[in-house]
């Protein structure tokens, strides 16, 4: 089971500086000491800046230079941050940070962050070893949704009728009810779906976490920590769903990514 990894203490002066310029480290996340970067790495910044890792025992960082004067956000950076990591991912196990993570230096990174908590982000990385986190997204297709709505609910059908082809102000009454039975429906079907879901897939992840609906018509939105070398076996597992469903769900998956629903090393005054 992965676990939890909480991180305190990592702050930046406001005036960071390197060398009397304005540069500091940004920290993508952990990862063993041993890791070899892929020559394809690239962090964020426009030209993206180049990554490198700051060791320390069995533990490294992921980490950059930016310029503090520059503020972060900017179109393409939590692309490029989110990229990195799940590259990692793909290659060993990650801890990744939260977006934003800036420390004055390399030897601030070393002296405030790994030297401190390099044992519990050993063990964290040592849980993970050989996963990665895996997201599957299905979305109902609204008129098979509404279909089975309307067939299920004699009320909504007759809501339904009753303010077809009448105008909507003298059918707003019909009208809320008619909305609030569909989200009511809706609602019901994502959590029978994702039970099922979760049963269909079981033995295909260590652990799973259910995500809050990104959009209304959500039926699936399940992240799942999962072998790397398992990702064959889910993939077939999930398509058995899917012929299931055909018609009725769309579904995705997404993966290997890196696990920030199951581990994220959090800066506090970063």
């Amino acid at each position: 089971m992965a676990r939890s990894t909480k991180v305190s203490g990592a702050s930046v002066p406001k005036q960071a500086t390197r060398r009397d310029q304005n540069i500091a480290s940004y920290v993508y996340g952990i990862v063993p000491a041993d890791m070899e970067l892929d020559s394809d790495d690239r962090g964020l910044g426009d030209p993206p800046g180049k990554v490198e890792l700051v060791r320390h025992g069995e533990v490294a960082a992921m980490v950059s230079d930016v310029d503090v004067e520059q503020p972060l956000g900017k179109p393409g950076d939590y692309l490029a941050h989110e990229r990195l990591l799940d590259s990692a991912a793909a290659r060993t196990p990650v801890l990744p940070f939260r977006f934003g993570a800036v420390m004055a230096t390399p030897e601030s990174v070393v002296e405030e962050l790994l030297k401190p908590f390099h044992d519990e982000f050993r063990a964290a990385l040592q849980d993970l070893e050989g996963q990665a986190e895996y997201i599957v997204r299905g979305r109902y297709v609204e008129a098979a949704l509404m279909r089975e709505i309307l067939t299920e609910n004699p009320e909504a059908a007759a809501l339904r009728d009753a303010i077809r082809s009448r105008p909507e102000d003298a059918t707003r009454n019909e009208r809320i009810r008619l909305g609030e039975i569909i989200a009511a429906s809706i609602e019901a079907k994502r959590d029978m779906d994702t039970r099922q879901m979760v049963d269909a897939l079981s033995g295909h992840f260590s652990t799973a976490v259910v995500r809050d609906p990104s959009h209304e018509q959500d039926a699936v939105h399940l992240a799942m920590l999962v072998r790397t070398d398992g990702q064959q076996a889910l993939e077939e597992a999930l398509s058995q769903v899917g012929e299931r469903w055909e018609g009725r769900v769309s579904l995705r998956l997404l993966g290997p990514l890196a696990p920030y629903d199951f581990v994220i090393a959090q800066e506090q005054g970063v």
